[in-house]
Protein backbone atom coordinates (compact mmCIF):
# COMPACT_ATOMS: atom_id res chain seq x y z
CA UNK A 1 0.00 0.00 0.00
CA UNK A 2 1.14 3.50 -0.90
CA UNK A 3 2.33 5.33 1.90
CA UNK A 4 -0.54 8.37 2.80
CA UNK A 5 1.08 11.62 3.04
CA UNK A 6 -2.05 13.92 3.57
CA UNK A 7 -5.09 13.92 5.87
CA UNK A 8 -7.45 14.11 3.70
CA UNK A 9 -5.68 11.06 1.60
CA UNK A 10 -5.66 9.61 5.05
CA UNK A 11 -9.38 10.24 5.66
CA UNK A 12 -10.33 8.80 2.08
CA UNK A 13 -8.32 5.49 2.72
CA UNK A 14 -10.22 5.04 6.09
CA UNK A 15 -13.38 5.87 4.68
CA UNK A 16 -13.38 3.55 1.79
CA UNK A 17 -14.52 -0.15 2.75
CA UNK A 18 -14.47 -3.03 0.38
CA UNK A 19 -16.45 -2.51 -2.92
CA UNK A 20 -15.80 1.33 -2.52
CA UNK A 21 -18.51 1.51 -0.16
CA UNK A 22 -18.31 5.33 1.85
CA UNK A 23 -18.41 4.57 5.64
CA UNK A 24 -18.94 8.78 5.96
CA UNK A 25 -22.03 10.99 7.44
CA UNK A 26 -22.85 14.02 9.36
CA UNK A 27 -24.94 12.17 12.18
CA UNK A 28 -24.57 13.53 15.58
CA UNK A 29 -22.35 10.21 17.77
CA UNK A 30 -21.88 10.09 21.61
CA UNK A 31 -18.86 8.37 22.01
CA UNK A 32 -18.84 7.10 25.81
CA UNK A 33 -15.45 4.94 26.66
CA UNK A 34 -13.47 5.38 29.81
CA UNK A 35 -10.26 4.83 28.61
CA UNK A 36 -8.24 8.30 26.85
CA UNK A 37 -6.58 6.63 24.20
CA UNK A 38 -9.00 4.58 22.38
CA UNK A 39 -11.82 7.57 23.29
CA UNK A 40 -9.39 10.06 21.76
CA UNK A 41 -8.77 7.85 18.21
CA UNK A 42 -12.09 6.61 18.00
CA UNK A 43 -13.31 10.38 17.69
CA UNK A 44 -10.21 11.04 15.71
CA UNK A 45 -11.68 8.35 13.63
CA UNK A 46 -15.23 9.35 13.85
CA UNK A 47 -14.82 12.69 13.01
CA UNK A 48 -12.42 12.15 10.05
CA UNK A 49 -15.19 10.14 8.61
CA UNK A 50 -17.39 13.50 8.86
CA UNK A 51 -19.34 12.61 12.30
CA UNK A 52 -20.02 14.86 15.29
CA UNK A 53 -18.50 13.08 17.71
CA UNK A 54 -19.61 14.33 21.37
CA UNK A 55 -17.39 12.49 24.08
CA UNK A 56 -18.06 10.92 27.46
CA UNK A 57 -16.12 9.27 30.20
CA UNK A 58 -18.48 7.41 31.99
CA UNK A 59 -22.26 7.56 32.17
CA UNK A 60 -22.82 11.02 34.28
CA UNK A 61 -21.06 12.42 31.57
CA UNK A 62 -22.61 11.21 28.82
CA UNK A 63 -26.44 11.87 30.71
CA UNK A 64 -25.23 15.50 31.43
CA UNK A 65 -23.99 15.54 27.24
CA UNK A 66 -27.32 14.35 26.47
CA UNK A 67 -28.71 16.79 28.57
CA UNK A 68 -27.26 19.65 26.65
CA UNK A 69 -28.04 18.32 22.89
CA UNK A 70 -31.47 16.49 23.68
CA UNK A 71 -31.15 14.44 20.31
CA UNK A 72 -28.54 11.88 19.55
CA UNK A 73 -28.11 9.79 16.29
CA UNK A 74 -25.89 6.94 17.83
CA UNK A 75 -25.08 6.05 21.43
CA UNK A 76 -21.09 4.27 20.74
CA UNK A 77 -20.34 3.28 24.07
CA UNK A 78 -17.94 0.59 26.20
CA UNK A 79 -20.61 -1.78 28.17
CA UNK A 80 -17.90 -1.74 31.09
CA UNK A 81 -17.58 1.85 32.83
CA UNK A 82 -17.05 3.19 35.82
CA UNK A 83 -20.18 3.93 37.89
CA UNK A 84 -23.06 2.89 35.39
CA UNK A 85 -22.58 0.47 32.83
CA UNK A 86 -23.22 1.06 29.11
CA UNK A 87 -25.93 -1.04 29.06
CA UNK A 88 -27.98 1.06 32.18
CA UNK A 89 -27.15 4.02 30.22
CA UNK A 90 -28.65 3.21 27.05
CA UNK A 91 -31.61 2.10 28.81
CA UNK A 92 -31.85 5.83 30.47
CA UNK A 93 -31.46 7.57 27.21
CA UNK A 94 -33.62 5.05 25.52
CA UNK A 95 -36.53 6.40 27.92
CA UNK A 96 -36.26 9.89 26.11
CA UNK A 97 -35.64 8.74 22.82
CA UNK A 98 -36.51 5.29 22.13
CA UNK A 99 -35.50 4.73 18.62
CA UNK A 100 -31.81 5.40 19.61
CA UNK A 101 -29.30 3.45 17.80
CA UNK A 102 -26.63 1.66 20.11
CA UNK A 103 -23.33 0.78 19.25
CA UNK A 104 -21.73 -1.06 22.01
CA UNK A 105 -17.76 -1.84 22.68
CA UNK A 106 -16.04 -4.20 24.46
CA UNK A 107 -13.14 -6.29 25.37
CA UNK A 108 -15.08 -8.92 26.33
CA UNK A 109 -17.44 -10.09 23.62
CA UNK A 110 -17.00 -13.72 24.58
CA UNK A 111 -18.54 -13.08 27.39
CA UNK A 112 -21.53 -10.87 25.86
CA UNK A 113 -21.91 -13.40 22.65
CA UNK A 114 -24.97 -15.08 25.17
CA UNK A 115 -26.67 -12.41 26.06
CA UNK A 116 -29.57 -11.54 23.86
CA UNK A 117 -31.06 -8.09 23.38
CA UNK A 118 -34.53 -7.57 22.84
CA UNK A 119 -34.19 -4.08 21.76
CA UNK A 120 -32.61 -5.09 17.38
CA UNK A 121 -31.37 -1.40 17.65
CA UNK A 122 -28.53 -2.35 19.12
CA UNK A 123 -25.17 -4.23 18.45
CA UNK A 124 -21.96 -5.02 19.60
CA UNK A 125 -18.59 -4.29 18.08
CA UNK A 126 -15.31 -6.40 19.57
CA UNK A 127 -12.38 -5.03 20.66
CA UNK A 128 -10.18 -4.51 19.06
CA UNK A 129 -11.88 -3.12 15.91
CA UNK A 130 -10.04 -1.50 13.37
CA UNK A 131 -10.91 2.32 11.53
CA UNK A 132 -12.57 0.40 9.03
CA UNK A 133 -14.47 -2.20 10.88
CA UNK A 134 -15.95 0.18 13.30
CA UNK A 135 -16.86 3.78 10.70
CA UNK A 136 -18.53 0.43 8.65
CA UNK A 137 -20.62 -0.72 11.81
CA UNK A 138 -21.46 3.04 12.49
CA UNK A 139 -22.76 3.01 9.36
CA UNK A 140 -24.85 0.52 9.25
CA UNK A 141 -25.89 1.03 12.68
CA UNK A 142 -27.21 4.72 11.25
CA UNK A 143 -28.96 3.51 7.61
CA UNK A 144 -30.72 0.56 9.55
CA UNK A 145 -32.38 3.31 11.95
CA UNK A 146 -35.89 3.09 9.85
CA UNK A 147 -36.34 -0.29 9.99
CA UNK A 148 -34.79 -0.69 13.44
CA UNK A 149 -37.90 1.46 14.76
CA UNK A 150 -40.55 -0.40 13.19
CA UNK A 151 -39.01 -4.05 14.64
CA UNK A 152 -38.80 -2.35 18.53
CA UNK A 153 -42.28 -1.18 17.82
CA UNK A 154 -43.49 -4.87 16.88
CA UNK A 155 -40.97 -7.21 19.09
CA UNK A 156 -40.19 -8.96 15.83
CA UNK A 157 -36.65 -9.84 16.51
CA UNK A 158 -34.28 -10.25 18.91
CA UNK A 159 -30.67 -10.28 17.86
CA UNK A 160 -27.19 -11.00 20.13
CA UNK A 161 -25.83 -8.28 21.97
CA UNK A 162 -22.33 -8.91 20.21
CA UNK A 163 -20.59 -11.42 17.83
CA UNK A 164 -17.67 -11.84 18.11
CA UNK A 165 -17.37 -12.14 13.69
CA UNK A 166 -18.66 -9.52 11.72
CA UNK A 167 -19.53 -10.09 8.34
CA UNK A 168 -18.08 -7.90 5.48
Amino acid sequence: MAEVTSAVALSECLNLGFGGELFTGKETILLVEDEAFVREVTREVLESAGYRVLTARNAMEALAEYERMSHMDLLLTDVVLPGESGRALARDLRSSQPSLAVLFVTGYAMQLAEIEVARPAEACLPKPFSAVALLRKVRQMLDGKTERKAEVRTGSSVMRACETVWPA
